[in-house]
């Protein structure tokens, strides 16, 4: 298959459907970090709808500060955020109208859910070999549902479930820095070969967004 992941420049996810044969490309506006030459640095709306690229696939990663339910709070708060989260929306009403059979759109819990419709799957790392929480929503077009992989057990606080990624109380323990944002949205390993077993021509599911 020809697989675009957009908004991606990790190539986790890219790198994954290559081992797998296909001729996949990742596509975002930074640089790819691995300085693959099957990185497109280009806007993904412009390469995802550019019919002569032939895509079977299409794995969407639309950027999610203004969309995250967590920073909602702020729209009320910060002139021209609301603004902002609006584009987001549009961004990714975009991605979901492309012109490709399959369509994967991959964010945390946002304001997509309310705003545009509910996801069709709810995963966590846990589930795909990895001791982190972290809850991801899926909107999916002709694609099955992700099947869980292997369980990581979490420890036990407080008789409440927290895993290695997580502090005791529950929040992300990753550290301030200036690329905080980009090791959080980093798609998980476990979680990319899953994509790359589960969807390489995967039949259609007669569903769309």
């Amino acid at each position: 298959m020809r697989v675009l992941v957009a908004c991606e420049s990790s190539g986790v996810v890219r790198e994954a459907f290559r081992a797998k044969g296909h001729e996949a490309y990742s596509c975002d506006l930074l640089p790819s970090d691995d300085g693959s030459p099957h990185h497109l640095q280009s806007d993904a709306i412009r390469i995802l709808w550019d019919t002569d690229r032939g895509w079977d696939l299409a794995i969407c990663h639309p950027p999610c500060t203004y969309l995250s339910v967590s920073g909602l709070h702020w729209n009320g708060r910060v002139e021209g955020r609301a603004e902002k989260t609006e584009a987001a929306l549009d961004f990714v009403r975009a991605m979901m109208a492309a012109p490709i059979d399959r369509i994967a759109i991959e964010n945390p819990v946002s304001c997509i859910s309310t705003r545009i419709r509910k996801p069709d799957q709810t995963i966590h790392p846990y589930q795909f070999g990895h001791n982190a929480s972290k809850r991801t929503c899926l909107w999916l077009k002709n694609l099955p549902r992700l099947v869980p992989t292997k369980y990581v057990e979490p420890r036990i606080v407080g008789g409440k479930p927290r895993w290695a990624n997580q502090t005791d109380g529950g929040q992300n323990n990753v550290g301030p820095s200036e690329d905080r944002w980009k090791i959080r949205s980093k798609t998980y390993q476990g979680v990319a070969d899953a994509m790359s077993s589960q969807w390489s021509n995967a039949p259609f599911q007669e569903e769309l967004f």
